[in-house]
């Protein structure tokens, strides 16, 4: 059963909490020093989950903070999807091995068995915890911003964001993270594990005070930044997952289009959006909201990169604005909703197409808060500007003939598999 605009209101409401302290992080420099900064400070656990861990170049900082947090003592787990990385290097397996580190591979997947439509459900998130006090959310991977695991080197780095937090949604996150350690444990009948010794631990931490979290906010590059960081902020942490949260995500993008009045700035790298939320765009624009696209411009991936501009006519039909962004790879997954008047922004790992919408585990955070919401804008249009390609909707209608083609084709093997797979979309 679809939900209600109501139950869409009543769902956010529940969903965002006050006491939060957010920190907006651009690129994977900024991120990986976060990382490293937190992981160095932790005393009792680091969980982290992550689509790509490349270990090669900058993320390797990320794989020794991890390494040293084992050695000392800290409890660490890591989950990589079986796709996105796949099996630990064999000089990294053994380091971390040895150190105390322990990892799990998501549905893992090899040759053919990638095409069977099990093997499409991936683990797209990218979270981590520290001692339960400190959450990093967004849509960075660990791979470096300069390199294309595809396209080799890069001549700008790649155009993406995440967040550092503190406060309720930090516990969410733990608890989803231990949920699915748990269920991968049990699936590959690994050997047992003393969570309860690691939760008195980590709670040992918490009741502590917050020595840990000051140190760390305090400490180098992690200083609070003007109209990115306050007291209380109202935000949380919103899941996609194919149990308990299939499509809550999408429901919080369609409230979010549903409250904009003024102004709707998103910038998503795989941009598909199905029909419930194609109408939300459309009729915020007809209603007067001034929306702009900020899209992948370079070609990557075939279906991605096909399908997006089949949606590409109808958006410019109602007068919104679609920019591709140019100097490098935007993998953004990031949007803001009246960003300066009361509205929301968010931060996280799903992009506006199928494979996340429908069957990847995603995570993104929901933040109710002007000085964050216009930080993140400022971003956006700064990107819009210095680096954007506007797309006219005169010369997008007379594209060459074997474009359209392949816009079309791409589309109609989306809607086929989604159908094949009985999904609506």
């Amino acid at each position: 059963m679809s939900s209600t605009p109501r139950s869409r209101r009543a769902e956010a409401t529940r969903a965002l909490q006050p006491g939060h302290r957010l920190r907006l992080l651009k690129g994977g420099a900024a991120l990986f020093d976060a990382l490293v900064c937190a992981i160095d400070g932790a005393r009792a656990e680091v969980m982290l989950e992550t689509y790509i861990f490349e270990f090669a170049g900058a993320p390797v900082a990320v794989a020794e903070a991890l390494e040293r947090a084992a050695a000392r003592g800290v409890t660490v787990r890591v989950v990589v999807d079986g796709i996105g990385t796949g099996a630990i290097p064999t000089e990294w397996a053994s380091r971390w091995q040895s150190a105390g580190v322990r990892w799990a591979v998501f549905n893992p997947a090899r040759g053919w068995r990638v095409l069977l439509p099990p093997r499409w459900r991936r683990l797209h998130r990218k979270l981590c915890v520290v001692d339960a006090t400190i959450c990093f959310c967004g849509g960075i991977n660990l791979i470096d911003d300069y390199v294309d695991l595809t396209h080799g080197e890069l001549e700008q780095p790649r155009f993406d964001f995440a967040v550092r937090a503190t406060g309720p949604l930090v516990e969410d996150a733990h608890e989803t993270m231990t949920r699915l350690w748990l269920r991968l444990q049990v699936a590959r009948e690994a050997r047992q594990i003393d969570f309860a010794a690691a939760l008195a631990a980590v709670r040992r931490v918490a009741e502590a005070g917050t020595d840990a979290d000051d140190s760390s906010m305090n400490a180098g590059d992690l200083s609070p930044s003007p109209g990115g960081e306050g007291p209380g902020l109202l935000a949380g942490l919103v899941l996609r997952d194919n149990f308990r949260f299939r499509k809550r995500i999408e429901h919080f993008y369609r409230f979010a289009i549903a409250q904009a009045k003024r102004e709707i700035v998103i910038a998503n790298a795989y941009f598909v959006p199905g029909v419930a939320l194609q109408r939300a765009l459309l009729r915020a624009a007809k209603r007067g909201v001034k929306i702009t696209l900020l899209l992948q411009g370079r070609y990557e991936y075939f279906m991605q990169h096909h399908t997006s501009r089949a949606m590409y006519g109808v958006m410019l039909d109602a007068g919104i604005e679609i920019i591709e962004y140019a100097p490098s790879f935007l993998h953004a997954k990031v949007a803001v909703f009246d960003g300066r008047h009361g509205g929301l922004a968010t931060v996280g790992s799903s992009n506006l197409d199928p494979l996340s919408l429908l069957l990847a585990r995603e995570a993104n955070v929901f933040v109710r808060d002007d000085a964050f919401g216009a930080e993140l804008r400022a971003h956006l249009l700064e990107a819009v500007k210095s680096g954007g390609e506007r797309v006219e909707k005169s010369a997008h209608g007379k594209r060459p003939f074997m474009h359209r083609s392949l816009a079309w084709l791409a589309y109609g093997a989306m809607r086929f598999a989604l159908f094949a797979t009985r999904h609506r979309y």
